[in-house]
Parts: C-alpha cells; sequence; structure tokens
C-alpha cells in the first residue's frame, strides 16, 4: 500500500506543473514619440518638472503630456534640462536629457497623455 501511495505521489506532483498556465508578460505601452517640429500644434510650448522623475510636456495644441523618467533625476527639479536630437521626434524611453548646471544624464520614459485634476472648490 505504501508503494502505491508513494507512486499516486510522484504521479501528482508531476502533473499539477503541466495544468499550470504560463504566465504571459504585461503588454508593452505604445511606442509614443512626441514631432514637435512638424506644425505648430504639435511643437512643445513649455514643460514642467513635477518631482525628480516626472516631466510634463505641454504642446501648442492644448494636448499635455506625461513623462516619467526611468529613474529619479535629483538636480532636474530646480536646474532644468536640455536636450539634442538629430531626428524630427522625441521618443520615449530612447531619449536622454542632461540637467543643465549638473550635467546628470537621464533618459525620458514612457509617455502618457495627461490631464490636470479639476481645480478645488473655494
Amino acid at each position: 500500500m505504501r508503494i502505491l501511495a508513494a507512486a499516486g505521489f510522484l504521479v501528482l506532483a508531476f502533473a499539477v506543473p503541466s495544468l499550470a498556465q504560463p504566465v504571459s508578460p504585461p503588454p508593452k505601452p505604445p511606442r509614443v514619440c512626441l514631432h514637435p517640429f512638424d506644425s505648430p500644434i504639435d511643437a512643445i510650448d513649455h514643460t514642467q518638472v513635477v518631482d525628480p522623475q516626472t516631466i510634463l510636456f505641454y504642446m501648442r495644441g492644448g494636448k499635455i503630456w506625461k513623462n516619467t523618467l526611468h529613474g529619479a533625476c535629483p538636480g532636474l527639479r530646480f536646474n532644468g534640462f536640455t536636450f539634442v536630437t538629430s531626428q524630427d521626434e522625441i521618443c520615449a524611453n530612447e531619449q536622454a536629457i542632461k540637467v543643465i548646471q549638473t550635467g546628470e544624464v537621464c533618459v525620458l520614459g514612457d509617455f502618457t497623455p495627461y490631464t490636470p485634476p479639476p481645480p478645488a472648490p473655494h
């Protein structure tokens, strides 16, 4: 009886993993590129550094894009940034920025559409 119970346990132990479904990775967000040089509407009007890892890009047409940097960029909030691109677009997860006074180099992360919260009632 012990041999039968042990054999049943082994069959069950090897059968359970085959029933598990493979876990697929979460879908990648779509590749977003800003095209600030294509038309006046798509041009970047200004940016706002929210915190060391978040920048809002205000477009002339009224759209706002939020970019979450790959990592914190401590000098960003107080010193501003520059970027140089040889293309007519600024793409998520590809463009590096440089903090003006400290020289820190940080990489833009994902761009997501941003809607400001409604103003607080007085």
